[in-house]
């Protein structure tokens, strides 16, 4: 048990720690796996991380001068696990040029995975939900190109069916891929900016390339990001790894535990770390569970269902 006391009291940080009917309080009891007690001033915390909690209890105090985000909170929560290690490496932390200033990896392997999307012309981003592969290929796409590094943003992705039946989809080719590549949009707006998007699109400095149409194309000068790499097969995996031109930079990305291909179909994404493993010129990071970066219960969920496939298969 530890016990944490704030005085001078200042009760607008205290309701800005706490949060709405102890919301955040809550965040952290789910997160850390402790039981946090409050009267007035005083915390209790009990758990076996407790003096792990108290520590974060007074950073966000002192930060609790405004109203504390909710994101800002499930942000912090995941970064106090890694901490340690970030801080003895914080000199070499690339930060990524986009509209969210001082963009940088929250984990070691997420910088790790950054550094290589700097310095590989092909760099391979593969592990569970939520471990930011997709969301920094993009930033990693958008400082290439605020730099001026690539001319244009390509962002390809294959149209395979998760379990629905989507049946036929209206319209033109980019508004029948669209609902298919909606993450990447999520991420170009988040860090260009809902109208600077919307331009880049019309002047085709971002293209949305089906991976079914990237056949007999050669790519130069541009940021290509292959999302939901699992779902392809080796053809179209060897198809899109040698439309790279010069100039070019890719980013692949994918989780293996998440293949909807047909039964019987092979994994490009699973040939390619096989067959590519050696070859210079390409990196991959592999992501585990502990990189999650989302709300701290999808790391739990993550581990709760490998587990239960670990007992299923014994």
């Amino acid at each position: 048990m530890e016990l944490v006391s704030f005085v001078p009291v200042d009760n607008v940080r205290l309701a800005n720690l706490c949060g709405v009917l102890d919301e955040n309080l809550r965040q952290i009891e789910t997160a850390l796996n402790v039981t946090i007690a409050r009267r007035g001033e005083v915390f209790q915390v009990d758990g076996e991380k407790a003096r792990q909690t108290v520590k974060l209890l007074q950073d966000f105090y002192q930060r609790a001068r405004n109203s504390l985000d909710i994101d800002e909170v499930q942000l912090a929560l995941v970064e106090t696990e890694h901490k340690s290690v970030l801080a003895s490496q914080e000199k070499d932390i690339p930060v990524l040029m986009t509209r969210r200033t001082g963009l940088h990896g929250r984990t070691e392997r997420q910088n790790q995975y950054i550094r290589q999307m700097q310095e590989f012309d092909i760099t391979f981003g593969v592990g569970p939900a939520g471990t930011g592969k997709t969301y920094l290929a993009v930033a990693g796409a958008v400082d290439a190109l605020e730099r001026d590094l690539v001319k244009r943003i390509v962002l390809v992705r294959p149209a395979v069916e998760a379990g629905e039946r989507l049946g036929f989809l209206p319209g033109d080719l980019v508004q029948k891929v669209d609902p298919y590549l909606r993450p990447l949009y999520d991420a170009l707006y988040d860090l260009m900016g809902f109208d600077k998007v919307t331009r880049a699109f019309e002047r085709q400095i971002i293209e949305i390339a089906p991976l079914a149409f990237m056949r007999g194309r050669t790519l130069n000068h541009a940021f290509i990001i292959l999302d939901e790499a699992q779902n392809t097969t080796p053809e179209q995996m060897k198809m899109f790894l040698t439309r790279i031109g010069f100039g070019s930079r890719a980013v692949v990305t994918g989780d293996v535990t998440q293949i909807d291909l047909q039964r019987g179909q092979k994994c490009g994404l699973i040939e390619a770390r096989e067959v590519l493993k050696e070859v210079r010129g390409i990196a991959f990071t592999e992501f585990r569970n502990d990189d999650v970066v989302r709300h701290p219960l999808v790391a739990r969920i993550v581990d709760a269902y490998d587990a239960f496939y670990v007992r299923s298969k014994t």
